[in-house]
């Protein structure tokens, strides 16, 4: 398959989404994240209007650990592509683990629209690479698209369960992404067992999306 240009530019957190991470973080979380604050157990992010709470036991995750990984995730799918991938754009908002397999990810990319329907179609690909690097590495997966609403917001949803050889699922992830305030704005939740899969979705399903912010936003 063939990939527009511009598409190398701009896989965004779907690199991040590959890997099973083992780290942890007792650092200042501030020092985490590239836009945003953290602060009395809430994270918020100028730039999408957007905040969320940190659920109990889960721990915001180490920048260094978070690139270092990301890396392995990069070279994947550069194979797919079949290019490089600049991430120079890309922000770490927050990144949170329970353990190595519940993770909650998410970024921001700025996000200049050239044409109506660009950024759907952006959307559409990415998802192709995903599925394609997954299943180039023989990793046994399904997909489903659908939406979702977070806080009166509609997000694309790009659902996939991962296989392992003996058929057993070995990971859930659900990538919710929207274009919000001229940015590509996207979070996935990596999840296994029903405890923790409920802990981090109560939390990101209570998320608030400032109004005022997204309306003077469109004006």
């Amino acid at each position: 398959m063939h990939y527009p240009e511009y598409l190398k530019d701009t896989i965004k957190i779907f690199v991040l989404s590959l890997i099973f991470f083992s780290v942890s973080c007792k650092k200042d979380p501030n020092k985490q994240v590239d836009e945003g604050k953290v602060e009395a157990g809430f994270y918020h992010s100028d730039d999408i209007g957007w905040t969320m709470e940190i659920p109990k036991g889960w721990e915001v995750m180490q920048r260094d650990d978070v690139q270092n990984q990301s890396d392995k995730g990069l070279e994947a799918i550069s194979e797919t592509i079949g290019g490089e991938i600049d991430l120079s754009g890309l922000k770490q908002l927050i990144n949170l683990k329970k353990d190595r397999l519940h993770i909650f990810l998410s970024t921001s990319e700025k996000f200049d629209l050239t044409y109506e329907g660009e950024w759907e179609e952006n959307n559409e690909a990415l998802k192709q690479i995903l599925y394609e690097t997954y299943t180039s590495k023989g990793i046994k997966v399904d997909t489903l698209s659908s939406k979702s609403t977070v806080d009166g917001l509609d997000f694309n949803v790009f659902s996939i369960r991962l296989y392992g050889p003996d058929g057993a699922v070995i990971l859930y992830q659900d990538m919710y992404s929207k274009y919000i305030n001229g940015f590509d704005f996207a979070a996935t939740l990596n999840y296994l067992k029903p405890k923790e899969k409920n802990e981090i979705m109560r939390a990101w399903k209570s998320s608030k999306f400032n109004q005022k912010v997204l309306l003077n936003n469109k004006s």
